[in-house]
């Protein structure tokens, strides 16, 4: 059986060829750097209240300890992509639910901002969302998913690694079921 030789030129020329990356194709670029930072944290009475993250702040966790008399706390986080801060785009987007059967989640997107809620385990909750810019692009919320759920008066709940809320469940009082839905921040 007869190899065949390639002159060491021409393997060199063919080799370079095949390793060779254009400069400004998809392969060159590389993707841009996604961070979810901590921002402001606060705790607020759960009846009557209403809570919204700070100017170009998102919502990543809240906990609640009690019933419509107990406190929730909120935490929102601040999105960086290659080192440069995420714009929130006002108005935000408003929706409301009776909080005894909530159901709610964002369109497309959008990630939660404020949370409003009065009355009792019977009154009404009024979510807000907004959309993010980058660079004037928008920032795209991809792979949702949902938490267990757990007991409403007991419970702490916060998103993954450059995740966001995205959504809430709840039904029942200060002893019923809620969970969460987060999503990965992402360009492109």
């Amino acid at each position: 059986m007869r190899k065949k030789v390639l002159p060491a030129a021409v393997a060199a020329t063919a080799l370079t060829a095949l390793t060779m990356i254009p400069p400004g194709s998809a392969a060159a670029a590389s993707a841009p750097s996604v961070q979810v930072r901590q921002g402001y944290t606060a705790t607020v009475r759960e009846s009557d209240s209403y809570f919204w993250c700070p100017e170009d702040e998102v919502m990543i966790g809240r906990a609640h300890s009690g019933d419509e008399n107990g406190y929730t706390t909120y935490s929102c986080g601040q999105i960086y992509i290659d080192n440069e801060r995420v714009e929130v785009v006002k108005p935000p987007y408003k929706d409301d639910e009776w909080e005894d059967h909530t159901y709610f989640v964002t369109p497309d997107d959008f990630v939660l901002v404020r949370r409003d809620h009065y009355g009792d385990e019977k009154g009404f909750t009024f979510y807000y969302c907004s959309r993010l810019l980058w660079q004037g692009k928008p920032v795209r919320l991809v792979d949702r998913h949902w938490t267990e759920s757990m007991k409403e008066s007991k419970h702490s709940s916060r998103a993954g690694v450059n995740e966001v809320m995205t959504g809430r469940s709840h039904s029942g009082d200060e002893n019923g079921r809620t969970a969460y839905q987060y999503a990965r921040v992402t360009v492109g």
